[in-house]
């Protein structure tokens, strides 16, 4: 995998990840049309090290709001995390049973079952992005006919149907993260940015345990030949890590530029389009 590969990767991570578009969709689509093969364990690594790049990007972005939001008293700071554990628990058991399941039909009779064998499969994906970009259409749409919704905090119930629904996007690629858990906060009552900042809390919360069981997978796989097959998959990574942190920046602020003006419904329109396009490359061959 060339430097310029991985610069195009980061870029398109970067750009796709924040926005809800599905990145993983976008960036595995991209790695076919390059010849690459996306259930590798360098280019699993380089994903989630994308990833990683994209969380700081969240961080530095949505810190002041994050500060006037929840740490402003010890009770809405008491609140937050509470949400944020109750919401990444249900992530993970969520996402954990799926990817047990996955691994015990779709992948059964496999020598060694692993969900990462599935992200190369554009049969998957293009439902999935399909999905996410009506779960998007219809959240704009009933979210638009309710009256104004006050910024208070989230609730309880809140916050458990957004864990829920991102433990979703946990198994299948295509099925954005952001699109999902920010459609759900918007259909279960949640104010659009209160929705769009807890979205992307969790995110910061999620991306570390993924990123360490990428590289404990990456270190163990055999084909890799060893520790010296492991350090240049890990500098190619870490220097689009780099690249996918500003290209997210630059997405952030198009993404809350939509969501706040009303456009989220395009977003949908285009996982739609992305999902179509993709089952039409599965269909030809790729």
């Amino acid at each position: 995998m060339s430097l310029l590969q991985v610069a195009i990767l980061a870029v398109l991570q970067g750009l796709a990840e924040l926005l809800p578009v599905s990145s993983s969709a976008h960036v595995v689509v991209a790695e076919k049309l390059m010849g690459l093969d996306p259930s590798s364990p360098p280019l699993t690594l380089l994903l989630v090290m994308l990833h990683t790049g994209t969380m700081f990007a969240v961080i530095v972005y949505f810190f002041s709001r994050w500060r006037a939001a929840y740490f402003q008293t010890v009770t809405d700071f008491k609140l937050f995390a509470w949400h944020i554990v109750l919401a990444t628990a249900l992530t993970g058991l969520i996402g954990e049973g799926l990817i047990k399941l996955l691994e015990r039909t779709a992948l059964r009779g496999s020598p060694h079952a692993d969900i990462e064998d599935l992200f190369s499969h554009l049969e998957w994906i293009a439902p999935a992005l399909a999905l996410a970009g009506f779960l998007i259409l219809i959240a704009d749409i009933l979210t638009r006919r309710r009256s104004s919704l006050r910024e208070d905090n989230l609730t309880t119930r809140q916050a458990t149907i957004i864990g829920l629904v991102q433990g979703l996007s946990l198994p299948f690629r295509g099925f954005s993260r952001s699109g999902s858990t920010i459609s759900a906060g918007m259909l279960a009552g949640t104010p659009k940015l209160r929705a769009e900042s807890f979205s992307f809390a969790l995110a910061v919360v999620l991306t570390p345990p993924v990123v360490a069981r990428e590289l404990m997978r990456l270190i163990q796989n055999q084909t890799l030949g060893g520790v010296g097959a492991v350090a240049p998959a890990v500098l190619s990574s870490l220097l689009g890590a780099v690249l996918s942190f500003l290209a997210g920046l630059i997405a952030l602020k198009w993404l809350s530029h939509w969501l706040e003006g009303g456009r989220w419904y395009l977003f949908g329109t285009y996982c739609l389009c992305a999902a179509a396009a993709v089952a039409t490359l599965h269909h030809i061959g790729y």
